[in-house]
Formats: C-alpha cells, sequence, structure tokens
C-alpha cells in the first residue's frame, strides 16, 4: 500500500521535520511505501513547486496519511480535498495502527 504524508510544514519549525520522519519510519516499518514530502525539502523551490510534487505523488497513493496540525496548513487542506475527490482515503496519523502500525 502506498502512502502520502500530509501535514504542516510551511512556517513550522525546520519545516515540521521531525514529525514527518518520525510517522514514515514508522510506516515503513509496518511494510508500507511512504512518500515523505519532508524528503523534498530544497531551499531552491517554491510553495509551488512542492505542492506539484506532492499531487504528484498523492495521485499514485492509495490512501493520505494527515499528521496532527494539517488543518492549519494550505498545502495539506489541498491535499485533503483532492484526496476527497478522487475517492483517496484520508487517514489521520493516531488511527494508523488499525492498519497494523504499532503506536509510538
Amino acid at each position: 500500500m502506498r502512502l502520502q504524508l500530509a501535514g504542516p510544514m510551511t512556517g513550522m519549525p525546520n519545516y515540521n521535520r521531525p514529525a514527518f520522519p518520525e510517522a514514515a519510519k514508522h510506516l515503513r516499518a509496518a511494510g508500507f511505501t511512504v512518500h515523505n514530502p519532508g524528503e523534498e525539502v530544497h531551499t531552491d523551490r517554491s510553495w509551488a513547486a512542492y505542492m506539484r510534487i506532492s499531487l504528484d505523488a498523492l495521485f499514485r497513493a492509495d490512501a493520505l496519511v494527515i499528521l496532527p496540525g494539517w488543518q492549519h496548513s494550505t498545502g495539506a487542506r489541498l491535499e485533503v480535498a483532492v484526496a476527497h475527490a478522487l475517492d483517496i482515503p484520508v487517514i489521520p496519523l493516531e488511527q494508523m495502527n488499525q492498519l497494523g502500525v504499532e503506536p509510538w
């Protein structure tokens, strides 16, 4: 199962990098393929360029996993809206234990 992570990055200290790799590590350990947009951060790209990368990954994902605080992120809200429009399941990170991910 391919998962896309979404959550707040812009305006967060260090682009919220600690939260994204921690989630990706646990999801990967549970056997999921994970696109972590936090691994895409380069200072020479615009927000729109990052969103194109994330939306492209979302189109190929089986589910969108949303991190805490996602509702405060313009990009994450856009990803959630697109996922809903395309019938891609949106799963809060806290509920991933229902799919076999050990809580941390």
